[in-house]
């Protein structure tokens, strides 16, 4: 095992078989009943127990950047990680692994056993809705980052959760759609993505995805015992996503776990299944005992050793998503701007919705609620000496719908504190219970709405900071009323015409009304929700909050441009947010939303001292790249975002990142873009040349080049690839060890990141033009040197073609800082 993954505690081998030996004999001793209710969930988000046999659930939880817990309740906060996009971007295993570490700590102060991540599908297309939440365009990078965060997950006695198995690129049409994929694809890029989680950071569960895959759903594909069990000797439990088991046949699959419960597809149907031989016994008790040794990894098994007996060190959560926000930030365009001097500024623009409102992270199930973000703005500001003057202004609205509340605006009328009112009613409208929250975003999945509960009723006074017309509503499924200042301003159904769970998290139907309010005049806020009969899935959302409306959009920009002509510099933010970039749809196009672009042209026009930071998770199209003079790539950043944009735009730290997939400069110019399945299935046609593979093809044949390539960034200093070593010939089935000598010739400390392609241009084979076999980092001072070792894994060299083929003859390496670069190169002999 690669010793910087093998953080896992395990017990000596004797004891190990012990240990299995009475898992297996305790799982037999459990009736077939009890056996058959084990792989259903008892309730959304954890297993049954079966206290008699010292049995405790296991409790999951999403989310990849960050563990949730078992509600959607700000009052028990979450540290809020960037997005996976950013920390592929620092192309750090050793990051990595802290970032799972940090998810670990969480799920053990949440009582959670296994978290739901990471989500290390590829980035096929740009338009993926859950892009920002899945790692590269690479398999090789992909596969590395993510047994980093494995490695730190289950470090801390927390299970790791890779997901989604398998080929689940896209989100239309998620839980039909048919992803045909040819066997080599499947193997090189698909499943190489998940490999060394599984057998390299020994992940403890699986996820299985919605999708079908060559036409057999994930649930009940023959993907989950090859090579998932057989070949990479997977002993851990496959969970499907929630409502991801469609019928008996995955019981005949390596499928172990259904979610959510306690009402599914198997229960009753399994046992009847099992007691007239459809599905054999044999296959319930593999699935007991995988369910029973989680159990036992994660400490919920009365009588055997939990996996992790002594933790590591504890990491402060705060300062690692810092860290990475930082270290994952990627500077692609720097006319020596950057860094800015804060002794010489006088006054500072900072422009941009998304500087005020910064998205830190995507829509759907990766969404926690964290204590506390900092945006841009409050970044700088607070960076920033005092006698530096920092305005702001909007700009261009980004932010669609309804917005929730600042919690700072809130007064609870009931219980006179900061917040909302939330009380249950009733059928006769008397009071069950009712809570004090912080937020007006209330969602509700699974727990938290006490039974015999008919309808919500929400109360709150709300003081904007501004005096005017504001565009105040609320979004829901369901019928609502809704009053403002004693006035009943909507009565009635708001109907979901989407049917997608994430579209009704954070873009739900809405009814928004107008109101004047004079300066420090609150608004009496009151809503009552009904809540349906019937649900399969206990799941509610809630969004009372502000709709932005600009009558005059010429008028912010000109306002911004005032601004930005008035200062020493122009911070211009621009980006996405989760109505754009979310789980459940994709995206349409790659266009910043609303009049940013014009903004952004606006803004260096008037003070060609501009820098863009672009806040999505995800790439966009940036027409004006060329034009300004810095461009700072920053993700979805976590709750840290603006400390660290300060970080880096002051030089305070280096921006370290590396693009993780390739940014294009047009929407027609991207090779691989379909998301959308036609009859039903999506055409993975492109085969083998997906991502920078893909761009190099098109480039070959003539095509267009992207705006920015596979694996570039810049620093703030400068270095020095030396001559490269690497063996002459190696052994077909060996690995290759690359030396190459780095030295930092700048004035100050920065980072590098020496980069290992493969090509072979004769050959008998398919290939691309060069792929990713290896890389490494390094951190040195001015001066600074150092001999970085690149271990480039043997199968680097292989094909599939039934099984792994190694083509004999001459490879070339190359090595360099992206996939476009001018490469130094050696021939090396597989023999």
């Amino acid at each position: 095992m690669n010793p910087t993954l093998s953080a896992a505690v395990t017990a000596p081998a004797a004891g190990r078989h012990d240990a299995e030996a009475k898992i297996r004999e305790l799982a037999r001793s459990l009736s077939l009943e009890q056996q058959v209710q084990l792989l259903t969930g008892a309730d959304v988000w954890s297993t049954h127990a079966i206290p008699e046999i010292g049995l405790s659930r296991v409790v999951m939880s999403d989310g990849p950047a960050g563990v949730r817990g078992e509600d959607f309740d700000e009052r028990h906060d979450s540290v809020s990680l960037p997005s996976s996009s950013a920390l592929s971007a620092t192309w750090s295993v050793e990051t990595a692994r802290r970032y799972g570490q940090v998810l670990g700590q969480e799920a053990r102060r949440k009582g959670v056993h296994a978290v739901l991540g990471p989500t290390i599908n590829l980035h096929r297309s740009p338009l993926g809705g859950r892009h920002f939440e899945c790692m590269s365009e690479d398999p090789r990078l992909t596969a590395t980052m993510a047994a980093g965060y494995v490695a730190g997950v289950q470090s801390i006695g927390v299970g790791a959760t890779p997901k989604h198995y398998l080929a689940n690129e896209a989100e239309t049409e998620r839980f039909t759609a048919d992803s045909v994929v040819d066997e080599r694809p499947l193997r090189e890029l698909y499943l190489a993505a998940f490999e060394d989680a599984i057998t390299e950071a020994r992940a403890w569960l699986v996820m299985s995805s919605y999708n079908s895959i060559n036409g057999t759903t994930a649930s009940e594909n023959k993907l989950l015992e090859t090579p998932l069990s057989s070949e990479w000797g997977f002993d851990g439990v496959v969970v499907s996503d929630w409502t991801g088991v469609r019928s008996i046949d995955a019981a005949n699959a390596h499928q172990d776990l259904e979610m959510p419960g306690p009402v599914g597809h198997w229960g009753p149907k399994l046992l009847a299944a099992v007691n007239d031989g459809r599905v054999s016994r044999e296959a319930i008790l593999e699935k007991v005992t995988r369910i029973l040794r989680l159990a036992a990894r994660v400490g919920s098994l009365e009588g055997f050793t939990p996996a992790v007996t002594e933790l590591p060190a504890q990491l402060d959560g705060a300062a690692v998503a810092r860290e990475v926000a930082v270290r994952g930030a990627v500077l692609v365009r720097n006319k020596g701007l950057l860094p800015l001097d804060a002794k010489s500024l006088s006054s500072v623009a900072v422009i941009g919705h998304n500087a005020d409102e910064a998205r830190t992270q995507g829509g759907g199930s990766a969404t926690v609620m964290p204590k506390y973000t900092v945006s841009p703005l409050a970044g700088l500001r607070k960076a920033l000496p005092d006698d530096v003057k920092v305005t702001y202004a909007r700009g261009a609205k980004v932010a669609e719908g309804i917005q929730a509340f600042p919690r700072t605006s809130l007064q609870n009328p009931v219980s006179g504190v900061p917040g909302i009112r939330v009380t249950f009613l009733a059928e006769d409208g008397t009071e069950i219970s009712g809570e004090d929250r912080l937020a007006t975003h209330l969602i509700w999945f699974g727990v938290g709405i006490p039974d015999g509960a008919a309808s919500i009723r929400m109360e709150a006074d709300w003081t904007p900071e501004t005096a005017g017309i504001h565009h105040l509503g609320i979004g829901t499924v369901g019928r609502i009323r809704f009053v403002l200042d004693g006035t009943e301003v909507f009565n009635g159904e708001l109907e979901d015409d989407t049917e997608v769970l994430g579209a009704a998290l954070f873009d739900p139907p809405k009814t928004v009304h107008a109101i004047e309010t004079s300066p420090g005049q609150s608004v009496r806020i009151e809503a009552e929700y009904q809540l349906p009969g019937e649900q399969v899935i206990p799941f509610t959302a809630i969004l009372l909050g502000e709709e932005t409306v600009v009558a005059e959009p010429q008028a912010e920009i000109d306002a911004a441009v005032a601004a930005a002509r008035a200062a020493d510099v122009a911070v211009v933010v621009v980006g996405t947010n989760a109505a754009i970039e979310s789980e459940g749809f994709d995206r349409k196009d790659l266009d910043l939303p609303g009049y940013q672009n014009l903004l952004v042209e606006a803004v260096a026009a008037a003070n060609p001292r501009t820098v863009v930071v672009v806040n999505s998770g995800s790439p966009v199209l940036m027409p004006w790249l060329d034009t300004v003079d810095a461009v700072l790539l920053a993700w979805f950043g976590g709750q840290e975002f603006g400390n660290a944009i300060a970080d880096i735009l002051l030089g305070l730290e280096e921006p370290g990142g590396r693009l993780p997939t390739t940014w294009p400069a047009a929407l027609e110019d991207v090779p691989v873009l379909n998301t959308t399945p036609v009859d039903g299935k999506v055409a993975y046609s492109e085969g083998i040349h997906i991502g920078y593979r893909a761009w190099l093809k098109q480039e070959a044949e003539g095509g267009a080049t992207p705006a920015l390539p596979f694996g570039y960034g810049l620093g703030y200093t400068t270095f020095e690839l030396g001559a490269a070593h690497a063996p002459q010939a190696v052994q077909a089935g060996n690995d290759v060890v690359v030396h190459v000598p780095v030295k930092n010739t700048g004035t100050r400390t920065g980072r590098e990141v020496v980069q290992v392609y493969l090509d072979r241009a004769e050959s008998a084979v398919e290939r691309p033009v060069r792929w990713l076999a290896g890389y490494a980092g390094t951190h040195l001072a001015a001066n600074g040197t150092e001999s970085v070792e690149i271990r480039i894994p043997a199968k680097a060299f292989a094909h599939y073609d039934g099984g792994w083929q190694f083509e004999r003859g001459m490879f070339r390496i190359l090595v360099g800082r992206h996939a476009m670069d001018d490469f130094q190169s050696m021939e090396i002999e597989l023999r």
